[in-house]
């Protein structure tokens, strides 16, 4: 069973180790509605933190060249903030350790200054001119404004789990971690961006909330998510269902296992299973991604001995970006790592019964949360 909420799951994971080389965030994304035009604008907000025991009062950017001299690695905490569309643009405002404050156990909540996240709410603001992303490049963020005060309702889980309980994740086996506890949420407040106001409603969110964290990123990098889901055999909304798939190339003791992916299809309050993790249920998974002129374009078949999913998902170029971080060894390894909230596409679910594939829905999706990206592009 993967709903399971586990909130201590959501807490800082940086202690030991990972505390001197490792990174953790919080990633939300919802839908919200313009006030005066209701048209739909899909927003992000993340609290990503990064080796905290070599905080200093000042944040530790590793991308600035004396930084890199010194062999200093990051330490700070980033606020990550931002819209898709074809306005896109990712907004980064850092503190350092002196000025952030962490709950280090579940319920989460981090606090600096004006920014403040936990389980049920987010609050805080950016503001980056354009002198100052010239001024700044190690800054590794886009001009803009954004303001915002939302609470969250996380309704349905994604507990990964990684097959022997704790214990693997206790001895930090995986180079990254990957624990979803609202992949499906409501959120509710509002969002100004740029001078205009936005409104976000549960019923229209269409939230998402996760988290991630380890010593290293993997390579490639796949995430596709939504809720916003319409049977093609009813023709209905799917109002209890949600389908998530992440990952690419796991680490185990530095050992990678090539293309490799976590996915679940929450239907109607079904679950189908494919965790690689999960050896009993003999996933097999196969995945492609490429870019056409104007789309990028996901493929993923994955299989277990129960049942089979097929998804195929789109995205416009031109509403996507190249979402930035830093590694917790200083190096900037994903310089290609498409992101978007605004894709669509199709789910097809079936189920094996005596050796034939049996039609359970195809559904449509749309508002997919959707990335990809590989080192070196």
């Amino acid at each position: 069973m993967f709903n399971q909420h586990d909130i201590t799951r959501n807490a800082c994971m940086l202690r030991g180790p990972l505390a001197h080389l490792g990174y953790d965030w919080w990633w939300h994304s919802f839908t919200a509605q313009d006030e005066e035009t209701g048209e739909d604008k899909a927003f992000f907000i993340e609290f990503f933190i990064c080796n905290p025991a070599l905080g200093e009062e000042e944040p530790v950017l590793g991308q600035l060249p004396e930084n890199k001299d010194a062999g200093k690695r990051p330490s700070y905490l980033m606020v990550k903030a931002g819209t898709w569309g074809e306005d896109h643009c990712q907004l980064h405002r850092f503190f350092g350790w002196k000025k952030v404050h962490i709950h280090p156990d579940g319920p989460y909540r981090i606090k600096a200054e004006d920014c403040q996240a936990s389980e049920d709410h987010l609050t805080g603001s950016i503001r980056i001119t354009d002198d100052e992303v010239i001024k700044h490049p190690e800054w590794m963020c886009d001009a803009g404004e954004m303001t915002w005060d939302l609470s969250i309702e996380k309704q349905i889980a994604f507990n990964v789990g990684y097959g022997a309980g704790r214990t693997l994740r206790d001895i930090e086996a995986f180079a990254m971690y990957w624990h979803a506890e609202g992949m499906k949420s409501s959120y509710k407040g509002m969002v100004t961006f740029n001078g205009r106001k936005y409104i976000v409603t549960p019923e229209k969110s269409y939230g998402y909330a996760d988290k991630n964290w380890g010593r290293d990123f993997t390579s490639p990098w796949v995430w596709l998510s939504s809720n916003c889901l319409f049977s093609k055999k009813t023709g209905k909304q799917l109002m209890n269902s949600v389908f998530d798939i992440g990952g690419g190339r796991p680490k185990v003791y530095f050992v990678p296992l090539d293309r490799r992916l976590l996915g679940v299809f929450y239907y109607e309050g079904k679950e189908y299973d494919f965790n690689f993790s999960k050896l009993h249920l003999m996933v097999k998974t196969d995945f492609s991604f490429e870019e056409q002129e104007d789309l990028v374009v996901w493929h993923v078949r994955q299989e277990n001995i129960h049942a089979v999913m097929e998804t195929e998902v789109y995205c416009r170029k031109k509403d996507m970006l190249f979402v930035n971080y830093e590694a917790p060894d200083g190096t900037k390894k994903h310089n290609r790592l498409w992101n978007g909230g605004n894709g669509w596409g199709t789910v097809r679910l079936f189920e094996k019964k005596a050796g034939q594939l049996i039609p359970v829905d195809e559904i449509e999706a749309t508002h997919i949360g959707c990335e990809y990206g590989e080192y070196g592009q």
